[in-house]
Parts: C-alpha cells; sequence; structure tokens
C-alpha cells in the first residue's frame, strides 16, 4: 500500500502538468476575425513576431473583447505567417507559428488564468511553449499595456 501511495505521489505532477496543456483549437478558421496586423522590419517585436497576424476569437472570447474581461473558456488564436513581397504586394507566406491563449482560471491560476501555447509551422503535434508558459508569454502578457492579459482590440 505504500508504494502505491508513493508511485501515485510520483506521478500527481506529471497529471496536472497534461491537465494544464492547452489543447490545440480544432475549427478555429470559423471563429470571429478580430483584426491582422504586420509587423516589419524595425519594430522591437520583429525578430520574434515578425510577419502577418491575424487573431480569432471564440465566442467565449469575443464577449471578452466586449467587456474587456474574459471568461473561462475564452480562447484566442494568433495565426502567425511569413510576410512576403511579390509583385508590389504583401502576401501571406507560411505559418510560422499558431498561438493559443486559453482562459482557464483554475487550471492557469500561477499565469494570470491564461494558458499559453505556440503550435510550431501550425502543428498540432509541435508544441513550441509548453512549460515554459511563465517566462515565454505570461511576462508580456501580464504587463500594464493589455486588457485581462490580452493586447488585441476588437476592430470595428
Amino acid at each position: 500500500m505504500r508504494r502505491l501511495v508513493s508511485a501515485i505521489l510520483l506521478l500527481l505532477p506529471a497529471v496536472s502538468a497534461v491537465a494544464a496543456e492547452v489543447a490545440y483549437p480544432e475549427g478555429w478558421r470559423s471563429w470571429h476575425h478580430v483584426k491582422s496586423m504586420v509587423i516589419e522590419p524595425g519594430h522591437p517585436l520583429y525578430e520574434a513576431f515578425g510577419g502577418i497576424h491575424h487573431i480569432y476569437a471564440n465566442p467565449k472570447a469575443l464577449e471578452g473583447y466586449r467587456t474587456g474581461k474574459f471568461p473561462d473558456g475564452a480562447v484566442i488564436i494568433f495565426d502567425l505567417l511569413e510576410a512576403k513581397r511579390e509583385n508590389n504586394a504583401l502576401i501571406e507566406g507560411p505559418r510560422k507559428v499558431l498561438g493559443v491563449m486559453e482562459k482557464d482560471s483554475r487550471r492557469f491560476a500561477a499565469t494570470g488564468g491564461w494558458g499559453f501555447e505556440g503550435f510550431a509551422a501550425g502543428d498540432p503535434a509541435k508544441r513550441a511553449v509548453g512549460a515554459k508558459a511563465a517566462e515565454a508569454c505570461f511576462g508580456c502578457h501580464a504587463s500594464g499595456d493589455t486588457r485581462d492579459g490580452v493586447f488585441s482590440r476588437l476592430r470595428d
């Protein structure tokens, strides 16, 4: 019995870490388009986030954009694509990362109620953030420049 209890105690951190993972969101392309923008060379975030950004929100996140307080279950997508110039036009290149913010105040209490993940090239099997959410994402999202941890604003 003592061995069983010890084994369970050893597994608890692994189970809670899995439970706190942000899932790859299915069907996000049919969600509400919040806005788009381009970060070009010269911008302070260009090295990490240069390219074309599209932001999408599920219905709960849309409610948060409208009220300024995002409820649990809100999911925001940050679709980052390479920006390419072609025939005097700026066009989308390959997907660099699909960033996901998921609001769950209990599961993600340590990071302001938000879970963060980046899926390299938009591939659900290629997690780019994982256990580094606090230092990779939350530090900036906890800054005073956000509304409930969110930088983007709903476009009219």
